[in-house]
């Protein structure tokens, strides 16, 4: 089995008193903040790693079982800070990694100050009490179609996900780290999201929390950011930023990375 380090191909960069940690959601890999990086580096000290199942990491290292639950990527991402020996870090999760890091801090509050939650959500699913965005039969769709032909799937989600056409820069990043997972891999990973339930764990995430949010997200209605605001355990903050789809960081770096940065530098009042 391989080290840590390698298994999640973990890179340290910069230098600074502060760690800050990057990390990546669903269909994608630590490119992904590519435009984030250069701005954080003669500042802070980054750490990027790869969530397991993504196209860079080996499939063989894929434990099915594991990361059926969020927790099995928290004790992973808990796994890489003790070994940089990392702690009270700056944490920028996206999507599945804003959860995970959610989950990771009530296992180990003393590793994170805060987390920065892009495009979180903690249930994708609607309820009669609860918008999440999606009936159960809108996934069933989504994943029998993945089943069907990933490749075919990959061309219609990537634009919808992302908010743009398959010519966009970003649409076509997607859809490349998309391609590079394994289908069996990238349908469980996606079955995973799109059942989980984490609304209960919500009130024990006390750690400070600040949530960014797309203005149009196909995958996470505003109201989810507002739900999450005012169920988290610990000071929380919200901020709705002028851009459209799933992953601002990579189609909208223009108005995203400065939103980052400000609150990567910038406590909550009184937190």
């Amino acid at each position: 089995m391989a080290t840590v380090q390698e298994a999640h191909n973990v890179r340290v960069l910069g230098a600074g008193d502060t760690t800050v940690v990057l990390g990546h959601g669903f269909g994608t890999d630590q490119s992904v903040w590519k435009h984030l990086v250069p701005h954080l580096v003669d500042q802070y000290k980054v750490l990027l790693y790869d969530n397991m199942g993504a196209g860079t990491t080996n499939p063989d290292y894929f434990d099915f079982d594991r990361y059926a639950t969020l927790e099995g990527y928290a004790y992973d991402l808990i796994a890489i800070l003790e070994e940089f020996n990392v702690d009270k870090c700056v944490y920028v999760g996206h999507s599945l990694a804003s959860m995970t890091g959610a989950i990771a801090s009530i296992f180990r509050p003393d590793l994170f100050h805060k987390l920065i939650m892009i495009s979180a959500s903690p249930r994708f699913v609607n309820t009669e009490d609860y918008y999440g965005g999606f009936e159960q039969e809108d996934i069933d769709k989504l994943c029998s179609a993945m089943e069907t032909n990933y490749k075919s799937w990959i061309s219609g989600f990537a634009p919808l996900v992302v908010g743009g056409d398959m010519d966009s820069v970003a649409v076509q990043e997607f859809s490349r780290t998309l391609f590079n997972m394994r289908p069996d891999i990238a349908l469980s990973v996606f079955r995973t999201i799109f059942t989980f339930d984490l609304r209960h764990f919500l009130g024990r995430v006390t750690v400070p929390c600040h949530i960014i949010q797309s203005s149009r997200d196909l995958a996470v209605p505003v109201a989810v950011a507002e739900y999450l605001h005012q169920n988290l355990g610990g000071k929380s903050i919200v901020e709705v930023v002028a851009t459209e789809g799933h992953l601002p960081q990579l189609s909208a770096p223009q108005l995203t990375i400065p939103v980052l940065l400000r609150h990567i530098q910038h406590d909550i009042l009184g937190a």
